[in-house]
């Protein structure tokens, strides 16, 4: 009979314990990148659409969705060409050494790389200078891509 309580025992403790336990990857995996927009549609469509979870890609732990099976296989054999620039933050905020979260929503394809900025007000300011911003904004992302926004 004690046998029996301690192998008891055990085993409630570890479903206990194995029931609370959630890995890493099961955190990162729930993460949508770019607020569920369709990448693909960026380049494609006159305003980006809202993917759905029907056609998801992961990358690095992002979930990135789609609209359908097409834009899905697009991306998947080529999400450099599709992920925005610099890591999705506000290309204006790039220019200035700054991580400011994207509207997606307010963006421009310059040179089939997607770009995107805080808000309409900030992007008025970016498309003024494009090509001049978008240098600074390559040349500070060197050096801020691996700072934490709020270091900034």
């Amino acid at each position: 009979m004690k046998n029996l309580l301690i192998a008891l025992a055990t085993f409630f403790s570890f479903t206990v314990a194995g029931s609370t336990v959630v890995s890493a990857d099961s955190v990162a995996n729930s993460v949508v990148g770019l607020q569920g927009y369709d990448l693909v549609s960026y380049h494609n469509s006159e305003k980006p659409l809202q993917g759905n979870g029907n056609h998801v890609v992961t990358i690095d732990g992002v979930n990135y969705l789609f609209t359908n099976a097409k834009n899905k296989r697009k991306f998947a054999s080529n999400p450099e060409k599709y992920l925005p620039a610099y890591g999705g933050y506000c290309a204006y905020g790039a220019a200035v050494g700054k991580k400011f979260i994207a509207d997606p929503t307010v963006w421009r394809v310059v040179d089939d790389t997607l770009y995107l900025n805080l808000d309409a007000n900030v992007s008025k300011i970016w498309v003024k200078d494009i090509p001049g911003n978008i240098e600074k904004a390559d040349a500070n992302w060197k050096e801020i891509k691996n700072v934490p926004a709020g270091d900034l």
